[in-house]
């Protein structure tokens, strides 16, 4: 990710910034569970637990310990980016009266913003 400096550079950017990359950073160097899940499941027990003994590296425990939180983080956040761009009616005259001119409620860019277009994509990986 770009860093900026000078005196535009905000110190609560560089914050987020750092704790991002490192929620990233932790989150690449864990293993993924996809596979074992599958097999796992088939493990479970009449009380709906699963008896594991496992191995797990210091970095799969570091994901672990925090996952939880920083996915509902991360969902929290894209509701609320979501809840911010939006799109409204630009009041502009279009040539086609079905399909009006919209933009972000609040970028004010064309609709689908730049943030918008980010989340959409982000997600339907």
């Amino acid at each position: 990710m770009q860093q900026r400096h000078g005196p535009e550079a905000d110190p609560r950017e560089a914050r987020l910034r750092e704790r991002l990359e490192a929620i990233r950073a932790r989150s690449a160097k864990s293993s993924s569970w996809r596979s074992s899940t599958q097999y796992l499941s088939r493990l479970m027990n009449r009380d709906g637990f699963v008896p594991v003994k496992a191995r797990l590296a210091r970095e799969d425990l570091l994901f672990l310990a925090g996952a939880r939180e920083e996915v509902i983080m991360f969902a929290e956040l894209g509701v609320r980016l979501l809840d911010l761009h939006r799109p409204q009616e630009s009041g502009g005259i279009s040539s086609d009266p079905a399909s009006p001119l919209r933009r972000c409620r609040a970028c004010m860019s064309r609709w689908p913003c730049p943030t918008f277009r980010a989340i959409d994509e982000t997600l339907s990986r």
